[in-house]
C-alpha cells in the first residue's frame, strides 16, 4: 500500500507541474511547439534522455541484458555517436534555416513529395509502435507488480487490467500535454529525468550488492560480459555495430520526437551542450540498465532462472527493494514512461498541425487554430496508441517468452532504413535528384522486408546494414555521377566554441576506449 501511495504522489506532482506551465489560449505555435526558441542546455540534456530512456528500456532492455549480456549495452552506448552527430553536424543545419519540424528542412532540400512522406511515415512509425509499446510496458509493470490490488478493484483477467492502466496512463499524459505543449514536456522531463536516474542506479546498486560485487559477478555471468559477440549471434552480432549507428543518423539527426527540444534551443550552444551532456549520461544509463540484468544470473542460481526475460527488472524489484524504497524505484519506471509518452504527443502534434495542417489543409491559419489543430491530433493519437498497446497485450500475453524489445527494433527498422537513407542524402549529397530520394525513402520498405524473408537466417542487424548501404548507393552514385556530389552545405561539421568542441572529442575518446575495454 505504501508503495502505491508514493506512484500515486508522483502522479499527482507531476499533473500539478504540468498545470503550473500551462500555456495561455493566446500562446503562438512557436511558444507551443518549441518553447519560442527558449531552452537552456541542462533542459534540452534531461529531457532528451527522458525521453529516450522510456519504460521498454527498464523492462525489455534489462530483459535482453539478462537473456544476452553486457552486448545488449551497445545500444546505448553508440548511441553517443548519434549524439555527436546531431550536435555538431544535424542541429546547426536546423538551427540554421530556423525550422519548426525536420520536415520543413526536408522539403527545403528535396520538395514537398518527399518532405511529406517523411513526416507521414515518421507519425505512423511513433504513433502505433512506439507510443503503443510505451504504454503496453507501463501496463504490464503495474499487473506484475499491483495484479493484487488491481483485480480487487476493477475485477477481471490480466488483459483486463493491462488494457485498463493503459488507457490511465495514455489519458494522463495526454492531458497535462494538451495543457501546456513543450513547455508542461520540458518541466515535467526535468523531474522525470532525475527519478529515472535515481531509480535506475539504486536498482543497479543493489542488485551488483546482492550477487556479492564485480568479483562474483564475473565468475557467476563471465560468459556474459563481452561487449562484442560472434557474428553468428542472431541479435546482437559484432558486426550490427555498423547498422547500430547507421540507424543512430536517424535517431538523433532527423527524429523530431527526440530533436524537439534541440529546435527549441535558445542558442546553438546551449543545444550542442546539451546533447553532449546527453553523451557523457549514456556511459550512466548503459550501466545501470545492463548490469541488473546479468546481477539477476547470479542473484537467482542456475534453478531459478527465468522463462520470460522480460520479468527480469520487476523481478529484482521485488526482490531486493523494500516497501517505500520500491515505491520511489518504480517512480522512475514510470517517469521514463511518462517522458517518452508526452513527447510522443507533442511532436505528432506538431508535425501533424505544421507539416499537413498549415501547409496542406489551411495555409491561412492563425497560430490559435494551428495550436486548436495540435491539440486535437493529441486525442487521435491517444486512440491509435491505446489500441496498439491493446494489440501488444495480446501479443504478449499470448505468448509469454516472446522478447518484445528486439520485435519492436526489428519492426521499426522498416521506416527507419529509409529516415536513413533521407537525411544521409541530405547532408552527404549536394544536390541529388528529388525524385531518386523519394524512391530510396520508400522502396527501402519492401526491400527490407524482402531482404529479411529471403536472408532470414543472417543477424537481422546485418541485413539492416546491408539494406542501408545499398539503398544509400542507389541514391548516391547516380548523383555523383550526374556532378551532384559534395556535402550539402559546407562545411560539415560546426563548432560553436573550443569548449564545445572539447566535450565532443572527449565523449568521442570515451567511447572508443569503453569498446577497446569491454572487448
Amino acid at each position: 500500500m505504501l508503495d502505491a501511495l508514493i506512484i500515486l504522489g508522483y502522479f499527482v506532482a507531476i499533473m500539478i507541474v504540468a498545470v503550473r506551465a500551462r500555456l495561455k489560449k493566446s500562446a503562438t505555435a512557436e511558444e507551443y511547439f518549441i518553447c519560442g526558441r527558449s531552452l537552456r542546455w541542462y533542459s534540452i540534456a534531461a529531457s532528451t534522455i527522458a525521453t529516450n530512456l522510456h519504460a521498454g528500456h527498464f523492462l525489455a532492455v534489462v530483459g535482453s541484458a539478462y537473456a544476452f549480456g553486457l552486448a545488449q549495452a551497445n545500444f546505448e552506448l553508440n548511441a553517443i555517436f548519434g549524439l555527436l552527430m546531431a550536435a555538431f553536424v544535424f542541429v546547426p543545419l536546423y538551427l540554421r534555416a530556423g525550422v519548426v519540424t525536420i520536415t520543413q528542412y526536408f522539403e527545403k532540400r528535396f520538395g514537398k513529395a518527399v518532405s511529406l512522406s517523411y513526416s507521414g511515415l515518421t507519425m505512423l512509425l511513433y504513433g502505433p509502435l512506439y507510443l503503443g509499446g510505451t504504454l503496453f510496458w507501463g501496463g504490464y509493470a503495474l499487473q506484475i507488480l499491483f495484479g493484487q490490488q488491481i483485480h480487487a478493484l476493477i475485477g477481471g483477467n490480466a488483459a483486463v487490467h493491462i488494457c485498463t492502466m493503459i488507457v490511465l496512463l495514455g489519458v494522463f499524459s495526454a492531458v497535462y500535454t494538451w495543457f501546456g505543449g513543450l513547455g508542461a514536456v520540458v518541466k515535467t522531463d526535468m523531474i522525470q529525468f532525475l527519478l529515472l536516474l535515481g531509480g535506475g542506479l539504486t536498482v543497479a546498486g543493489l542488485a551488483l550488492h546482492a550477487v556479492g560485487g564485480f568479483s562474483e559477478l564475473q565468475r557467476t555471468a563471465g560468459d556474459k560480459l563481452h561487449l562484442h559477440l560472434p557474428n553468428s549471434h542472431q541479435q546482437l552480432p559484432w558486426l550490427g555495430i555498423l547498422a547500430m549507428n547507421l540507424l543512430n543518423l536517424q535517431y538523433w539527426g532527423c527524429n523530431q520526437v527526440i530533436l524537439q527540444r534541440s529546435l527549441a534551443a535558445r542558442s546553438l550552444r546551449d543545444a550542442q551542450i546539451g546533447l553532449l551532456a546527453g553523451g557523457f549520461f549514456k556511459f550512466i544509463t548503459a550501466g545501470m540498465l545492463v548490469l541488473p540484468g546479468i546481477a539477476l544470473i547470479g542473484i537467482l542460481g542456475p534453478d531459478g532462472q527465468l522463462t520470460d526475460p522480460d520479468e527480469a527488472y520487476l523481478r529484482i524489484v521485488e526482490l531486493l527493494l523494500k516497501p517505500g524504497i520500491k515505491g520511489l524505484v518504480l517512480c522512475g519506471l514510470f517517469a521514463s514512461l511518462m517522458s517518452s509518452v508526452d513527447s510522443i504527443f507533442n511532436s505528432i502534434s506538431t508535425l501533424w498541425s505544421i507539416d499537413f495542417y498549415r501547409r496542406l489543409i489551411r495555409p491561412d491559419a492563425t497560430d490559435q487554430q494551428v495550436v486548436a489543430m495540435g491539440k486535437k491530433s493529441i486525442i487521435v493519437t491517444l486512440a491509435v496508441g491505446v489500441i496498439f498497446g491493446f494489440v501488444f497485450t495480446y501479443i504478449k500475453l499470448d505468448n509469454p517468452e516472446f522478447p518484445l524489445d528486439p520485435f519492436f527494433k526489428k519492426t521499426s527498422y522498416f521506416i527507419k532504413n529509409g529516415f536513413v537513407v533521407l537525411v544521409a542524402a541530405a547532408v552527404f549529397l549536394y544536390r541529388p535528384p528529388r525524385r531518386l530520394v523519394l524512391w530510396g525513402l520508400v522502396a527501402t520498405i519492401p526491400v527490407t522486408v524482402a531482404v529479411h524473408g529471403f536472408f532470414s537466417d543472417t543477424p537481422y542487424l546485418i541485413l539492416t546494414s546491408v539494406v542501408i548501404i545499398a539503398s544509400f548507393l542507389i541514391v548516391a552514385v547516380p548523383t555523383w555521377i550526374l556532378g551532384g556530389g559534395g556535402i550539402a552545405d559546407p562545411p560539415l561539421v560546426r563548432i560553436e566554441s573550443r569548449w564545445t568542441g572539447a566535450l565532443g572529442v572527449m565523449l568521442a575518446v570515451l567511447l572508443v576506449l569503453t569498446h577497446i575495454v569491454l572487448h
